[in-house]
């Protein structure tokens, strides 16, 4: 949907940063100056403008944009400094279909742009954002609970399972991402995209509802051990030392613990929890695992963990484009499932 990109245009390069980084992780979004060449974007899917109005640079930028021939009918969104009246009324004369306060939450803006790109879809994409809150906020009991009484209530994790399986076949997995990924939250954004990519890929392959159903679950809470990990190295910028990913590694003896801890775990969410990092040829952690010994469960969350990794947006790295991160996983035969990365390939690549 955003295929095209997004520009945004600030006169406040620090203040607009959240929202540039928001914007990010659903599509390519240049950042230009009020003096931005607009001939430069042609084709973009959308501007956002956190400009300043009573300044002229802002106001000639805008009209800039109006003059350009192939910005007609191109969504604009205004990040305003001054919610008066007089302002809303300039915003629209220089082209905004749409103002938000600049103080406005990033993820709030995100949504906004999706709406102003695809208006007819804006109830199913409340309906969207409003599961992928439901899932977002039952992550957040779970963690909470796992970080301070060691086990967790796996109930708000059920009452997830089947709104996230219906917004999937309802809106399509992009349009899941495109949500998921404007969440402030770095640690359930993963988890709800790898439970995303699971319910994608459990339905092209045509899984029975009940296996379907038991695959997201177990994607859900496959790093609930993270709950047990310092924040400070779970949002560490750059490379970790030896010692840190000693620690970073337990997460997953840590989450197999929470979970045989807890009432209503099933096989596949320990399996998963324990061995999502386990590899093929033996390279992966903790237990060493290789070939026969790792499960199919734990080889088909696997695919999709990495390939979330790879397509997220990092402090220290940019996202992979899908086609890229496809590329990755093939040339990892001997440490993925190549049966199964073919078969998630043509669920993601089409």
């Amino acid at each position: 949907m955003l295929g095209e990109g997004v520009v945004l245009v600030t006169d406040h390069p620090s203040r607009s940063a959240p929202h540039v980084e928001a914007l990010r992780g659903l599509a390519p979004c240049a950042v230009a100056d009020p003096d931005v060449a607009w001939s430069a974007h042609a084709g973009v899917a959308a501007v956002v403008a956190d400009l300043d109005l009573t300044r002229s640079a802002a106001m000639h930028c805008l009209l800039a944009l109006r003059g350009q021939p192939w910005a007609e009918g191109l969504p604009v969104l205004c990040l305003t400094l001054r919610g008066t009246d007089r302002a809303l009324r300039q915003a629209h004369l220089l082209g905004a279909a749409a103002c938000l306060p600049f103080y406005t939450e990033p993820h709030v803006v995100v949504t906004a742009v999706l709406n102003l790109v695809d208006p007819g879809q804006s109830s199913l994409n409340a309906e969207i954002r409003r599961c992928a809150a439901r899932a977002a906020g039952a992550l957040g009991d779970l963690f909470q609970s796992a970080a301070q009484a060691g086990r967790i209530d796996l109930a708000g994790v059920d009452r997830s399972v089947d709104p996230l399986l219906d917004s999937l076949r309802d809106g399509g997995l992009a349009r899941w991402l495109n949500t998921i990924r404007a969440h402030d939250d770095v640690t359930y954004r993963h988890c709800l995209v790898v439970a995303g990519l699971a319910a994608h890929f459990a339905a092209h392959v045509r899984f029975p509802l009940v296996q379907q159903r038991r695959l997201v679950r177990a994607a859900l809470v496959h790093d609930v051990g993270k709950a047990r990990i310092p924040r400070s190295l779970l949002l560490k910028r750059g490379a970790l030392d030896a010692t840190e990913t000693a620690v970073m590694r337990s997460h997953v003896e840590l989450g197999h613990a929470i979970l045989r801890a807890s009432v209503d775990a099933d096989a596949a969410m320990l399996d998963a929890a324990r061995h999502h990092h386990e590899r093929l040829d033996g390279s992966g952690y903790p237990d060493g695992r290789s070939g026969e010994a790792i499960s199919d469960v734990a080889r088909f969350i696997a695919i999709c963990d990495v390939y979330a990794a790879l397509t997220e947006r990092r402090p220290f790295r940019p996202a992979m484009a899908p086609g890229e991160a496809m590329a990755t996983l093939a040339g990892m035969e001997r440490q993925l499932e190549p049966g199964f990365v073919q078969a998630f390939g043509r669920a993601i690549l089409g």
